[in-house]
This record gives C-alpha cells, sequence and structure tokens, in this order.
C-alpha cells in the first residue's frame, strides 16, 4: 500500500449553520511528514480529528491505510497514534505509569521504558505528571501516541507554546519516526516547522485545500525566491503599480505602513528600488532582506497571515 490517508469531497458542519469543512480533498503517501497549514478556523483541526475517528463527517469519504471508519474501528485504531492540541494526563501518575496505562490499550506495541529513552524522559521515570515542565508534558503526550507503534502519527500543532529547544527534541522524534517508515500528518502555525519537517505541504484556508505542494514547490510558485521588505519616514504611501515595474520585482504588497517586495535578484531589485524612492523624494526609515517562506506563500494566496483570526 503506498496511500496511508486518502479523503474525498469531506464536509463537516454544524447545526447546519457552520461549515468547518467544505469539499476537502487530501491524499497522504506512506512513509513522509504532510503538513496541514492554516490559520486559526481554516478547518485543521476537524478535518485531522474526523480522520482520527474522533469526529463524523457530515459528507464525504475516508480511508486510513485502505480501511474505513465504521466498519473497521477497532483494527484502525491500532495502528494509530494521537496527540491532541492539548493533552490531559493524571497528575498523580508518574511518566513510567503514564505510559504502561496507554501501553495496556494496545495489542501489541514498544516498550514503555523504550519510548521514554526517545523522548529523552528517563530521568523523569518515577515523577509525576504535575511535577513536568510545559516541554515535558508534550514530550510525553507524544509518547504515549508513541508506544503503541503506530504506523501513522497524527500531531495537532505539537510545539505551540514550547521553548525552542522543546520544539527541535519535538522535531528528532518526528524526523526518526519517519525515518523508521512511519506516515506522519502534522498541523502547525510555525513556517520553519513545516519547512524543515514536511515532505508536502496542504495550505488550507475556509474549509478546503487552496494550494498543495513540497515546501519548495510552493515557495517556488510565487515566481521568485527573495523578499525584500521596507518601510518609509516621511511619505504615506507610493503607486505599488510603479514599485511593481521596477527591475526584478514579481509582485508587490503592501502590510500596515510596510512594503513586501517578491524580487529575483536582490542585487538589482534594490538598487532600482533605491533610485526610485529618491526620485520620488520618499526616504527609507528600514529595509531588509530574506528568502520566502511558506508563510509569503499563504499571503499571497490569501491576504492574510497564518496567525491572523
Amino acid at each position: 500500500m503506498t496511500v496511508a490517508i486518502r479523503c474525498s469531497q469531506l464536509y463537516k458542519s454544524y447545526d447546519s449553520k457552520v461549515e468547518a469543512v467544505r469539499g476537502l480533498d487530501l491524499e497522504v503517501q506512506v512513509g513522509v511528514c504532510f503538513g496541514m497549514l492554516g490559520p486559526n478556523g481554516a478547518g485543521k483541526t476537524t478535518t485531522i480529528e474526523i480522520l482520527e475517528g474522533l469526529l463524523e463527517p457530515t459528507a464525504g469519504i475516508v480511508e486510513i491505510l485502505g480501511r474505513q471508519w465504521g466498519k473497521q474501528d477497532l483494527e484502525l485504531r491500532q495502528l494509530l497514534g494521537i496527540c491532541l492540541q492539548e493533552t490531559r494526563l493524571p497528575e498523580k501518575l508518574t511518566v513510567l505509569e503514564i505510559l504502561r496505562l496507554f501501553r495496556s490499550f494496545y495489542s501489541s506495541g514498544r516498550d514503555p521504558r523504550e519510548v521514554m529513552e526517545k523522548v529523552a524522559l528517563v530521568e523523569k521515570a518515577d515523577t509525576w505528571v504535575s511535577k513536568l515542565s510545559g516541554g515535558q508534558r508534550q514530550r510525553l503526550a507524544v509518547a504515549c501516541a508513541l508506544v503503541g507503534d503506530p504506523k501513522i502519527l497524527f500531531l495537532d500543532e505539537p510545539t505551540t507554546g514550547l521553548d525552542p529547544q522543546s520544539r527541535r527534541q519535538l522535531w528528532d522524534i518526528v524526523r526518526e519516526f519517519k525515518n523508521s517508515g512511519g506516515t506522519v500528518l502534522l498541523t502547525t502555525h510555525y513556517m520553519d516547522e513545516a519547512e524543515r519537517l514536511c515532505d508536502r505541504v496542504a495550505i488550507v484556508d475556509q474549509g478546503v485545500v487552496i494550494a498543495l505542494g513540497s515546501p519548495a514547490e510552493l515557495i517556488a510558485s510565487l515566481g521568485a525566491e527573495h523578499v525584500v521588505e521596507f518601510t518609509l519616514e516621511n511619505i504615506n504611501g507610493l503607486p505599488t503599480d510603479a514599485i511593481s515595474r521596477l527591475s526584478s520585482v514579481k509582485s508587490v504588497r503592501t502590510e500596515g505602513a510596510g512594503y513586501s517586495l517578491n524580487v529575483e535578484e536582490p542585487h538589482v531589485a534594490i538598487p532600482a528600488l533605491i533610485q526610485y524612492l529618491r526620485d520620488s523624494g520618499a526616504a527609507l526609515a528600514g529595509l531588509t532582506t530574506r528568502h520566502a517562506s511558506l508563510e509569503d506563500v499563504f499571503v499571497t494566496l490569501t491576504g492574510r497571515h497564518l496567525r491572523d483570526r
């Protein structure tokens, strides 16, 4: 089998009024890390909870490893590891007790102590959950998802609120799981996370997939791999159509009082921009350059940022 997850024309509405998912199509190959990106309210969590069997779709077809919810539920639950946006565990149980409890839910699985080593919690084996830091709790939640030795790992914004070191520890766990042949479906708000971990990405907005491809393919769709951002001191606004005609500039957008240009060659675009500003009587307040990112793809497609509500 080459397809781990497939859904077709997936719909989910609440009270026949709010449509959280509106005809979403998705296909995830075995052995890849697949990312779902989108702002709050885009339908990511609803979609992933349907795929996990936690919600019933209003309409549509869902297949997980060739099986369907409602027909092969028990078999499916033995094949999945799930880490929700927020996991609440018994405060007065130790790390080892929690993992032994979760291991008991599966007909086969991994040694809890081995999983503790994978997530760097061996030293906390006898520590109550209530005594763990935020990063340690999140690693324990991922360990609970791994202890059943799943084929597919669902991670819904697993690193939100974590410090940089804890985030990178979780990245290593995800990479190791994928490298061992597992499939990962990940939702995240962090663009660096998606670009580093994901083989393919679906950008979701208003309940549908609006872009699909590898991170490199999506960034290349902008037509330019560099971004020049600048603000002005003494002029409220400049015509964006004139800026868009400057050498090497592919597109222009305004963000508050600033401007963001997608450019092919910064060493060509920046001198042309500075000359244009000088001719217009404008003075730079600040200018930065960077590589284009998935965030730029999303803003170009929707006109807003991933963290906008």
